[in-house]
């Protein structure tokens, strides 16, 4: 029933002031209403009363709408607005891929690739950090990275757990193999000196830098100097340098004589190698015995190849036989298959020239063969994708 002026508060017994604007209620007793659309506030200079609510009227009804409501609506409409970001930040995936030392061609073909594969498939962000051709398969196996280079050879030796792998490495997986095909390089001074490798390897005072101990080119390295009889250890008994480090800093040894021979593996043409040849110190690529490469393709699965002539001006008078080797991309079993589907169907789309742009030596790569690698199961992703745009049978 519509206050009269003689009306008590039924919320506040015990006030005697008439109610000037409704039964029960103790709003202010000014005479002057709030304007439409404007809130209710408190009285100027004091604090609102417990369980007072900022009333705004609603424009459709004229019935007023808690503040409460009205940050609902409001959470409610910016979190809609957002779904679409969050879903894309959720669906985005960030993986890791170990390659190589930093300055040589694993590291710059990763990065070159990553770049590539983030190009056509924004969801999938991979960053690129160095590793070493021996550890990376034991590193991907143990899921501390979930993709990286292998080599063919060694990948294959990995998963059965043979030297120098201590135990079976079961969860390895690939994306096909043939990717980049590494020539193992023997440098030495051009100013003396023996001028055979198992005389240069055997000799007294030999001062000798490679890669570091993670990495294919040591080991294979150290497979060289065992079938000469020799090791590292020798050498350095007998008064010579086994020096180990970066590529660069091996180059550098090299370049102000602090060793006089150099032994890497590297795709060519390998920026290391030309740069020796161009720097101030003369050297000469050391041709691979025909004995030591049948020893190496017979006993750990190598292969062999040759150096054209002219890829080296100034190292090389002519084509050059060497080891070889392959390069193998390895995932672990738990990869997302259709991240690994995505990243397989962007290298074979760009096959050819566009690899080639990233590392000449990614030109030869053909999908057709990739997937026949039998060293390690394929993974399921890269199946799909070999299957779609590689011939790959059913």
């Amino acid at each position: 029933m519509p206050a009269t002026p003689s009306s008590r508060c039924r919320s506040c017994p015990g006030r005697s002031t008439p109610s000037r604007i409704g039964a029960g209620s103790c709003a202010p007793s000014a005479e002057r209403r709030p304007s439409a659309g404007r809130a209710t506030d408190p009285r100027p200079g004091r604090l609102p009363a417990a369980g007072w609510r900022r009333i705004i009227p609603s424009r459709d009804t004229g019935r007023p709408w808690p503040m409460r409501h009205l940050w609902t609506r409001r959470v409610l409409a910016g979190g809609l607005l957002a779904a679409p970001f969050l879903r894309r930040a959720q669906a985005q995936q960030s993986l890791e891929w170990v390659a190589g030392s930093l300055g040589g061609g694993w590291y710059t073909m990763a990065a070159g690739l990553s770049a590539l594969i983030k190009d056509e498939n924004p969801d999938i962000q991979i960053r690129v950090v160095p590793g070493g051709g021996l550890a990376n398969a034991t590193r991907v196996n143990r899921n501390q990275s979930p993709m990286g280079w292998g080599i063919d050879a060694f990948a294959a030796a990995a998963r059965k757990g043979e030297e120098p792998y201590a135990e079976p490495h079961l969860a390895l997986r690939c994306l096909g193999s043939g990717y980049s095909p590494t020539e193992h390089n023997f440098l030495r001074r051009a100013e003396g000196g023996p001028a055979d490798m198992k005389a240069i390897l055997t000799q007294k005072g030999l001062k000798l830098a490679c890669p570091q101990r993670s990495s294919t080119d040591e080991m294979t390295l150290r497979r060289i100097l065992k079938f000469y009889g020799t090791s590292p250890e020798r050498i350095r008994a007998e008064g010579g340098t086994y020096l180990n480090g970066s590529y660069a800093d091996i180059g550098g040894a090299f370049a102000d004589g602090q060793v006089d021979y150099l032994y890497v593996a590297l795709a060519r043409p390998a920026s290391l190698l030309t740069e020796i040849a161009q720097g101030r110190r003369a050297a000469t690529l050391v041709e691979f015995p025909a004995d030591l490469r049948r020893h190496l393709i017979d006993q750990y699965a190598y292969a062999e190849g040759t150096i054209p002539a002219g890829t080296y001006p100034g190292l090389q008078g002519g084509a050059i036989g060497v080891t070889t080797m392959d390069s193998v991309i390895l995932v672990h079993e738990s990869f997302a298959e259709e991240a690994a589907y995505k990243i397989t169907r962007t290298l074979i789309r760009n096959k050819g020239q566009r690899l080639t742009a990233i590392h000449s030596s990614m030109g030869a790569w053909d999908p057709a063969t990739s997937w026949k690698y039998q060293g390690l199961p394929l993974h399921p992703g890269a199946a799909r994708a070999f299957r779609e745009g590689a011939g790959m049978p059913a």
